[in-house]
């Protein structure tokens, strides 16, 4: 009897090395599942480099506590559906981007829009060096020196 309790220890033992990995929230979008971006770093084999490669997959979030942008925990288990293999461990860090944050789309955008608003409001500099009406000097300068006119 004593064979049988150390055989299923050991399958215990075995069974529960399972792998935990940490990457960030991509996305969120799906019910109870997160999308999560996990990187690694290694060594180029000919040119010595360090590369940065990436892995993305699919976990479950039973409460849907992770958020886009989070650092997150994530243990392999068994297959939940087609694609997720992995379930939400725990949230290491979360973003300090509020709730209703524009996604990188939205923030390119609006950030082309805000630029071009800044370009349109910049007048471009006055070509004559006459003193404006309230007696300001113009782009050229004092007001000092005599002006020559051709």
């Amino acid at each position: 009897m004593t064979d049988t309790t150390t055989e299923s220890s050991q399958q215990d033992a075995t069974r529960n090395k399972r792998r935990v990995i940490e990457g960030v929230v991509s996305s969120d979008a799906m019910d109870k599942s997160i999308t999560v971006r996990v990187e690694r770093i290694l060594k180029h084999r000919k040119y010595k480099k360090y590369i940065r490669r990436h892995s993305t997959v699919h976990a479950h979030d039973e409460q849907n506590e992770a958020k886009a942008g989070d650092r997150v925990e994530v243990m392999e288990c068994r297959p939940l559906s087609k694609t997720k293999r992995f379930r939400l461990l725990r949230v290491l860090d979360r973003t300090s981007l509020p709730a209703g944050a524009l996604n990188p789309a939205q923030l390119q955008a609006a950030a082309t829009a805000d630029a071009m608003a800044t370009d349109a409001k910049i007048t471009p500099p006055v070509a004559d060096h006459d003193a404006g009406a309230d007696g300001e000097a113009g782009a050229g300068g004092s007001t000092d020196s005599p002006e020559v006119q051709s």
